[in-house]
C-alpha cells in the first residue's frame, strides 16, 4: 500500500537533528567487500533510528526475537524445500537470543543461517535435475499439498528429494495440460482464416497493435499452421526441458545474490517487526523506489508484489497494455514468463526484482505470462509491451445522465503531490478543477471514486475535504511524543454543496480513509462500498541512513521507511485496523479473503483520542432516506447475491491446497473449476445501461489524441459494466429527488398562496 510520506517536514527535521547528534560517533569506517563491520553498523543505525523516530517502537525483547525468527526463516525458505528439520532444530536455539544479538551487534545467527542456506541450495540442484531426467509417469495416483506454511520440514534428504519431485511434477503437469489445450485450439483455429485470427488477437490486445507485433503474430501463425501436431511423448519431453531450463535460470539468479542481499532480508525481518509499514530499502531498492515516483516506463503496466514464494498482480495501470488486453486481473499469480515464442521460465521462488526484469521490456515486444487465477485455473496470457504513462494516475471525471438529471464521476487513483515543486499539479488542485468543470456542466450530484486508492499526500486530503465543507477540521495527527495536531480546512468557501457519494473498497487505504472518514463524520457524503476500508491509520517517513555516518567508505547504506505518526478521525477514532465502515455495504469478490491491516499479526493497535470541534453538515436532509432506500434495493438485487456467492466460493477455493498429480484427475479438477467459473460469468457480463461521456474540454482533446480517446472509451466501458457505480448514481438520484421534492413542495405552497 502507498503511504503518506513527508506531510510535515518540520517534524521530520527534528528527528534527523536528534539522530545526527546522537550517531556522530559512527564515522570514518573503511570499506571492504561484504564487510561484517558494515552489517554491524547497519544493525546499530536501524535499531537506533527506529527507537528514536518510530511512533511506538516495540521493546526489543524475547517476544520481539521470536517474531524476527519466524519471519526471517519463512522469508529464506517459504516453500520449505531447502532446510531440513535438523537445520531448524539447530536454528531454534537462537529463537529468543536475537534481541541480545542485535543489541550487541552479533552476527552469529545470520552467519549460521546464511551459510546453511547456500549449502542446502547448492545440494537441491541435483534433486530437481534427477526428477526431470526421465519421462514422468502421470498415471500414478498421488497428490501434493501446496500449503507450505502448515507443512512440516522434511526429516531426511530422501523426504526432501520427494518433495522436490512432487513440486516439479505439478509444474510440468500444469504445463503439459496447457500445451495440450493450446494444440487443440490450434487445430480448431485452422478452420479460420488468418484475417479472422488476427482480428481476434487484436481485440484481445485492445485493438492496439504495433506493426512489428502484427508481423510477429502473422509469422507465428504461419509457423503454427506448418507445424505438425506434437505427440504426447514430445509434449511431455518439452515440458521437462522447459521446467529444467526455468529452474536452472532461477538458480543462476540466486547464485548472483551475495551476502549483502541476504543480510537485507535479515534486516527487513527486524524492521518489519516494529509494524508492517516499517521496512529497510537497500541501495538499489531505494533507487527503484525513487524512480517509481515519476516518469514513464516500458512494460505491461502492472504492479506486482511478493507473497511467500509467488509473485502476484496487485493492480493494472489504467491505459497500459495489460489493462487494455483485459485478460490479466488483479489477484493473478504469475507462474512463468516467456519472451515471445521462447520457452517460458518458471518464476516461482524467484526474487520480485528478477520477475519484474523478465516482464519489463522494449515497446512492441511480446511477453507471455502463465498465471494462476484466484479460482485456481491456469492460463497463458500474451501481452505486447508498450509505454505506460504515469499520467493515468491523475484525477479524471465523467458525466452520466439519469432520469433527465446529470451527475458527475471523479476517479482519484492516488493522492499525488510534488513536494519539491509547489507549482506542479497535485490531487488537491486537480480535484478542485474537476469539480468546477462538473458544475459548469450542470451536474446535480458527484461521486468521488477512491476504490483501490492506497493513499499519498496528507496535504491533498485536507485540500480535497475542504472543497465540500465550510472551514473546519479534516484530520487529527498524533506524534510519538503524544503531541496532537488538528489539520484544518481554513477556507470558508464550499466548492460543492450538493449531494456527494464516496466509493471505497477494502484496498482504499491511508489518505483515502482520511477523506472518507472526515466526510462520514460530517455526514457530508454517503460512503458506499466494501464492509470496511483497508485499515491503515499510520504515517511513514523515508530516512536516508547515509546522512548519519561521516566519511562513510562502506558504500551506500540504503534508507529506512518508518512509522512516525498516527492519524485520527475528527470524531477521535482511529482508522487503524477498523478502517472506515461503509454507510451502504455492497458485496465484492474479495469480501471474505484476508487482505486488510487487521490480518497482519504485528499491526499497530486501534485506539482513540478526544474528538475535534466540528459541526455536522445539515444541508442534506434526505441523507438517511437515500441510505435506507439503497439497502432495500441491494437486498433484492440478484446480481448482488451472485457476487456474494462468488466471494464465498473464492474463499473456499483459497483454502484448497491439494492437487492431484494424476493427469486425468488433474484435468477433471481444472475442468470443474472452469465450469464453475462459467456460473459467475454473468458478473463480468453485467451492464448497467448508463451512458458515460467525457467533459467538453476532453472531447476537443480526443479529436487529436487517439490514445486519450481509447483510454476514456475504455474507462466509460468499464463504468457502464460497474454495478457499484450504478448504485452510487441511484443514491445520488434519491438524494437529488428529495431535494427536488422539497423544492417542488415549496413552489406549490407559494403558488397556492398567490392564487388565494
Amino acid at each position: 500500500m502507498n503511504t503518506i510520506i513527508q506531510f510535515m517536514k518540520r517534524h521530520y527535521k527534528i528527528v534527523l537533528v536528534v539522530l545526527a547528534l546522537s550517531i556522530g560517533l559512527l564515522s570514518f569506517i573503511k570499506k571492504s567487500k561484504n564487510d561484517p563491520e558494515k552489517d554491524k553498523l547497519l544493525l546499530e543505525l536501524l535499531t537506533y533510528v527506529i527507537e528514536k523516530g518510530h511512533y511506538n517502537p516495540a521493546a526489543i525483547d524475547d517476544n520481539f526475537s521470536k517474531g524476527i525468527y519466524k519471519d526471517y526463516i519463512a522469508a529464506l525458505d517459504p516453500s520449505k524445500r531447502f532446510f531440513l528439520q535438523s537445520d531448524i532444530d539447530e536454528f531454534a536455539k537462537y529463537e529468543t537470543q536475537l534481541d541480545d544479538q542485535i543489541k550487541n551487534k552479533e552476527l552469529t545467527f545470520f552467519d549460521l543461517t546464511y551459510s546453511r542456506l547456500i549449502k542446502r541450495m547448492e545440494e537441491s540442484k541435483s534433486y530437481y535435475k534427477v526428477a526431470l531426467e526421465n519421462p514422468i509417469d502421470y498415471s500414478v495416483n498421488e497428490e501434493i499439498n501446496t500449503d507450505y506454511e502448515k507443512a512440516p520440514y522434511c526429516k531426511s534428504i530422501d523426504e526432501l528429494k520427494d518433495r522436490w519431485r512432487k513440486q516439479v511434477k505439478l509444474s510440468t503437469l500444469a504445463s503439459l495440460v496447457e500445451q495440450q489445450k493450446v494444440q487443440e485450439d490450434i487445430l480448431k483455429n485452422k478452420n479460420k482464416t488468418p484475417e479472422e485470427r488476427l482480428k481476434e488477437f487484436k481485440i484481445k490486445q485492445g485493438n492496439k497493435l504495433t506493426k512489428e507485433a502484427e508481423e510477429k503474430f502473422q509469422q507465428n501463425l504461419a509457423k503454427a499452421d506448418n507445424e505438425k501436431p506434437k505427440t504426447y511423448e514430445e509434449l511431455e519431453k518439452s515440458t521437462r526441458e522447459s521446467t529444467l531450463k526455468s529452474l536452472n535460470d532461477n538458480f543462476s539468479f540466486i547464485k548472483d545474490l551475495d551476502r549483502e542481499d541476504w543480510f537485507s532480508v535479515y534486516v527487513n525481518a527486524i524492521a518489519s517487526r516494529f509494524d508492517p509499514h516499517t521496512s529497510y530499502f537497500p541501495a538499489d531498492e531505494k533507487e527503484r523506489f525513487d524512480v517509481s515516483m515519476s516518469g514513464k516506463l516500458e512494460g505491461i503496466g502492472a504492479r506486482l508484489q511478493k507473497k511467500n514464494d509467488f509473485t502476484e498482480i496487485t493492480e493494472l495501470i489504467s491505459g497500459g497494455p495489460a489493462w487494455r488486453g483485459k485478460d490479466l486481473e488483479a489477484g493473478d499469480v504469475i507462474l512463468k514468463v516467456a519472451q515471445g515464442d521462447s520457452d517460458p521460465v518458471d518464476v516461482v521462488g524467484m526474487r520480485l526484482d528478477d520477475v519484474v526484469k523478465k516482464i519489463k521490456g522494449p515497446k512492441g515486444t511480446e511477453v507471455r505470462l502463465t498465471v494462476k487465477r484466484a479460482d485456481g485455473t491456469i492460463k497463458v496470457i500474451s501481452i505486447i509491451r508498450d509505454e505506460v504513462e504515469i499520467e493515468e494516475t491523475y484525477a479524471k471525471s465523467s458525466i452520466v445522465e439519469r432520469n433527465g438529471v446529470k451527475y458527475g464521476i471523479i476517479y482519484l487513483p492516488k493522492f499525488y503531490i510534488d513536494f519539491e515543486n509547489k507549482d506542479s499539479r497535485d490531487a488537491g488542485k486537480d480535484i478542485a478543477i474537476e469539480v468546477e468543470r462538473l458544475k459548469k456542466e450542470g451536474v446535480q450530484g458527484i461521486v468521488m471514486d477512491v476504490r483501490d486508492n492506497g493513499g499519498g499526500s496528507l496535504k491533498t486530503v485536507v485540500d480535497i475535504g475542504g472543497l465540500f465543507i465550510e472551514q473546519g477540521p479534516i484530520v487529527q495527527v498524533k506524534s510519538a511524543a503524544g503531541k496532537k495536531e488538528v489539520l484544518y480546512d481554513k477556507d470558508p468557501k464550499v466548492e460543492w454543496d450538493g449531494p456527494l457519494v464516496i466509493m471505497t473498497n477494502e484496498f482504499s487505504a491511508s489518505a483515502s480513509e482520511i477523506l472518507a472518514a472526515a466526510m462520514q463524520d460530517y455526514k457530508r457524503a454517503v460512503i458506499i462500498g466494501s464492509k470496511q476500508t483497508y485499515g491503515k491509520g499510520t504515517v511513514q517517513n523515508v530516512i536516508d541512513l547515509n546522512q548519519f555516518v561521516r566519511g562513510n567508505t562502506l558504500g551506500d547504506l540504503g534508507a529506512l521507511k518508518t512509522t512516525t505518526q498516527k492519524f485520527y478521525r475528527i470524531n477521535g477514532g482511529s482508522t487503524q485496523l477498523e478502517g472506515v465502515k461503509s454507510d451502504i455495504v455492497m458485496p465484492d469478490s474479495y469480501a471474505y479473503l484476508k487482505m486488510g491491516e487487521r490480518d497482519v499479526d504485528n499491526a499497530m493497535a486501534w485506539d482513540k483520542i478526544d474528538a475535534a470541534d466540528y459541526k455536522v453538515w445539515t444541508k442534506q436532509q434526505n441523507f438517511d432516506y437515500a441510505v435506507a432506500n439503497s439497502k432495500k434495493r441491494l437486498e433484492s438485487n440478484p446480481q448482488m447475491k451472485l457476487i456474494d456467492e462468488n466471494a464465498r466460493w473464492r474463499e473456499e477455493r483459497n483454502k484448497e491446497d491439494i492437487y492431484s498429480l494424476q493427469i486425468d484427475k488433474f484435468k477433471l479438477e481444472q475442468k470443474h473449476l472452469e465450469d464453475t467459473s462459467k456460473k459467475y460469468k454473468a458478473i463480468s457480463d453485467y451492464t448497467n445501461a448508463l451512458q458515460f461521456k467525457s467533459l467538453p474540454y476532453e472531447e476537443t482533446q480526443m479529436k487529436n489524441d487517439i490514445t486519450l480517446k481509447e483510454k476514456r472509451d475504455r474507462w466509460h466501458e468499464s463504468l457502464a459494466k460497474d454495478i457499484y457505480v450504478e448504485e452510487a448514481i441511484h443514491v445520488l438520484d434519491d438524494m437529488q429527488s428529495g431535494v427536488v421534492k422539497k423544492t417542488l413542495s415549496a413552489k406549490m405552497k407559494k403558488d397556492k398562496v398567490v392564487k388565494s
